[in-house]
């Protein structure tokens, strides 16, 4: 039972269901990473917004080393998406079972490296900190764009701003007084997405159970901590790269 289930969360064939289940994962994994990230390096690396923001208030200032880092870190996950859609296009013009695996796959590769360049932060900090940061931004925007090809633009996993306006727009509509009319030009009544409003509330709640347990592990294991998340996201993406090997030796 698990390894269908493992090979319907990463399909070329799509369905919402298992799009909604993936992005559970994949939301977890972001709320994770950004927590632990943070106290590693101290700071976000799944929001561009605010650090577009970092840089336009050091630009006025005159800090200009700090706008160079923000740049680097916004162009890193500029390539994270950019290297995302790459993989996705490259696996569906080969005709490949894991076209939507092989950039999870070098998210798990891309974490251990995190893992690994952890233990050089403090002899060389000074170095391995921009490098840690741009690591993090390529990761957020590898993951973030390759939700959002798998969703077809419905769902983004790793800022959560989207997500609580999307639920605010649907509260409205849940509280909306329609007032009944007996005109036969009335407009339809306002209905919230209840199962939409479900499924944004639930991945708001993984980004802070991920971020929670983020930052838990980092503080007491350290940057040994991304090993486990490292595993998840190879499992999810285990199967359809199998089949893809097994198809290939087949052939040959």
């Amino acid at each position: 039972m698990a390894i269908p289930y493992l090979r319907r969360l990463t399909a070329v064939s799509r369905s919402p269901q298992a799009n909604r289940h993936l992005a559970y994962f994949l939301t977890f994994t972001a709320g994770a990473v950004n927590a632990g990230g943070f106290l590693a390096v101290q700071q976000y690396t799944s929001h561009m917004s605010g650090i577009v923001s970092m840089m336009a208030d050091h630009m006025a200032l005159g800090g200009m080393i700090v706008v160079l880092q923000g740049l680097a870190a916004l162009l890193s996950f500029l390539a994270g998406a950019a290297g995302s859609a790459f993989l996705i296009n490259f696996g569906r013009r080969s005709r490949l079972s894991s076209e939507y695996a092989l950039p999870l796959l070098l998210e798990a590769v891309l974490l251990l490296a995190f893992g690994l360049l952890g233990a050089n932060l403090e002899t060389l900090r000074w170095f391995y900190v921009p490098g840690t940061v741009m690591l993090l931004c390529y990761i957020m925007g590898l993951q973030n764009a390759m939700i959002t090809k798998v969703s077809r633009s419905e769902i983004r996993t790793t800022h959560v701003t989207g997500m609580v306006t999307d639920i605010g727009i649907e509260l409205g509509k849940l509280f909306y007084w329609n007032v009944a009319k007996s005109d036969a030009h009335a407009m339809p009544p306002v209905r919230a997405d209840r199962g939409k409003l479900t499924v944004l509330s639930l991945m708001v709640t993984l980004f802070f159970v991920g971020g929670v347990t983020g930052a838990y592990s980092f503080f007491h294991f350290g940057f040994g901590s991304t090993w486990p998340l490292a595993l998840l996201l190879t499992l999810l993406a285990m199967v359809p790269i199998t089949d893809d090997i097994r198809s290939f030796f087949h052939r040959a």
